[in-house]
């Protein structure tokens, strides 16, 4: 039996296909199931993902302007701004004044940052292993090739 209006005709569905077919949905869906095991190992450090993806640009890059990193790590800057008043606290982060331009702020790892980092090396490089070998490092790295090309766009 289906829903009728008020005046007994049938409802007019949205122009959409099934939700097992929707991108955005089987983004979230993906990265659930590749995240899910990273948190786990996170959670031995008690960091967040922000948090690690901002140790990983940092230390990937060196010293690093803020607006670089949230680019980098996918943040927002004022999340990013807070994120890193907590890290520089927890000693994880170093920020500076730009001495060329006041108006940015500089961000570097320290060695407790570049501590963390390498006590979850194996462990990450573990959880990307299995899943090289579940998903075949061709399929992974066309989906790697894939999702740049997607990011590219201009919708």
């Amino acid at each position: 039996m289906t829903d009728k209006d008020s005046e007994g005709n049938q409802p007019v569905r949205a122009p959409f296909g099934p939700t097992s077919r929707s991108l955005p949905i089987a983004l979230l869906r993906a990265r659930e199931s590749v995240m899910g095991p990273v948190r786990v190992m996170l959670q031995e450090s008690n960091i967040s993902e922000q948090q690690w993806r901002i140790l990983r640009v940092v230390d990937e890059q060196g010293e690093i302007e803020q607006t670089t990193i949230a680019n980098a790590a996918c943040l927002q800057l004022p999340s990013l701004t807070r994120i890193l008043r907590n890290m520089e606290s927890e000693g994880l982060v170093i920020r500076r004044t730009d001495r060329n331009d006041r108006r940015k702020s500089m961000v570097s790892i320290t060695d407790s940052g570049k501590e963390l980092i390498a006590n979850h090396a194996a462990r990450n490089a573990e959880i990307f292993g299995r899943l090289e070998g579940l998903y075949g490092r061709e399929k992974l790295d066309l989906l790697l090739d894939l999702l740049d090309d997607l990011r590219l766009l201009k919708l």
